[in-house]
């Protein structure tokens, strides 16, 4: 292991490293993961041409590659299949969340992943790609460089503090008095909005909603799910009430973005449900955090709030980051004819309160 790479996250300089890797993995080049048993290399097998497995095989050397996915998963950990004389459009084939794990074990012999792989896969969420990685063992040196703490470390520091940009007045067809609050992660990465309907800074307990992007539902009106109705649902309560904060999370798909969400609807019409789609992509079910909504709201001065919401998590969640929920109001729309195992599946999988 180089000297210059700390075990440890240390602040900005270990987030720019997982930013540099980040990027690197999403353009198709590899990465090194510092480990405990060495350093290991790691590409995304979605973002492989046949010249960038070229490239990493060159930086491997003589030893096997191993293709490991976060779906692929025993009580011991992830799996992994050893692909060295396969292409770049067959891995990709490999990891294809269409392909059962039954179907995968039957052709291929399914081993144990090389040591700290979960590593690698966490990158891989970090950067909204699939959670696969080809990996290797190396010795090479290499531009994009990060250890297994720094990864561990990275999603908590960016959720920790927010920078606030600018404030604007923005008339809304539901609120035409509101204002939005930008809000932006430390890693520079996409903001998180804050919507002021009326001045719920003068409220001692303020209507909120914490409501994260659905490109599918707030702005294509998708029946597929419930999230325009709710966008628009909290805007018009908020300004009955006189007053609100919605907050706007940049977390598409629950976090998963939202090219794996296109994929997790595809494994919906093959008939799995949210969870199910979501697992079989080597997701959690649901991959927010919501440090963020907190932190806007404290940097806003809202310490009391009626939360419009029917997940519990986000009771939860507010009330361990410090902020006092005194009220749920509940927030449902009937069914539409699209979404009801959608809406199914929130209550009975994910404990949604209907």
């Amino acid at each position: 292991m180089d000297q210059h790479i700390p075990t440890q996250p240390s602040g900005p300089e270990a987030a720019h490293r997982v930013q540099q890797a980040l990027a690197a993995l999403r353009r198709g080049a590899a990465v090194v993961v510092d480990a405990a048993d060495g350093p290991l290399l790691a590409a995304a097998p979605e973002c492989l041409d046949e010249a960038g497995l070229r490239a990493f095989r060159a930086q491997a050397g003589r030893g096997g590659l191993w293709l490991a996915c976060a779906a692929w998963r025993s009580p011991d950990g992830p799996r992994a299949l050893e692909v060295s004389g396969l292409g770049a459009g067959e891995l990709l084939a490999l990891v294809d969340p269409a392909r059962s794990l039954e179907e995968l074990a039957r052709a291929q012999r399914l081993a144990a992943a090389p040591t700290d792989a979960d590593a690698a896969l966490e990158l891989c969420k970090l950067a909204h790609l699939m959670p696969a990685a080809l990996l290797a063992s190396s010795q090479l040196d290499c531009p994009w460089r990060v250890s297994t703490g720094e990864i561990a470390a990275y999603a908590g520091w960016v959720d920790s503090a927010l920078i606030r940009v600018v404030e604007a007045r923005v008339p809304l067809a539901l609120a035409e008095d509101a204002r939005i609050v930008a809000f932006r992660p430390r890693d520079g990465g996409r903001e998180h909005l804050a919507i002021l309907v009326g001045r719920p800074e003068d409220q001692a307990e303020p209507l909120v909603r914490i409501h994260s992007e659905c490109f599918t539902g707030d702005l294509l009106g998708s029946l597929r799910c419930d999230c325009g109705e709710q966008l628009r649902g909290a805007l018009a309560a908020m300004n009955e009430a006189g007053a609100g904060v919605l907050l706007y999370l940049a977390q598409e798909g629950r976090g998963i973005g939202l090219v794996n969400k296109l994929r997790a609807y595809s494994l919906q019409d093959r008939g799995a449900d949210t969870l199910e789609a979501n697992e079989a992509l080597g997701f959690a079910g649901d991959e927010r955090s919501y440090q963020p909504a907190a932190a806007m709201l404290q940097a806003l001065g809202v310490g009391r709030v009626r939360l419009l919401t029917n997940n519990p998590d986000k009771l939860a969640a507010l009330a361990a980051a410090g902020v006092e929920v005194v009220e749920r109001v509940p927030h449902s729309f009937p069914s539409n004819g699209h979404n009801e195992s959608y809406l199914a599946t929130k209550a009975e999988r994910f404990g949604h309160l209907f």
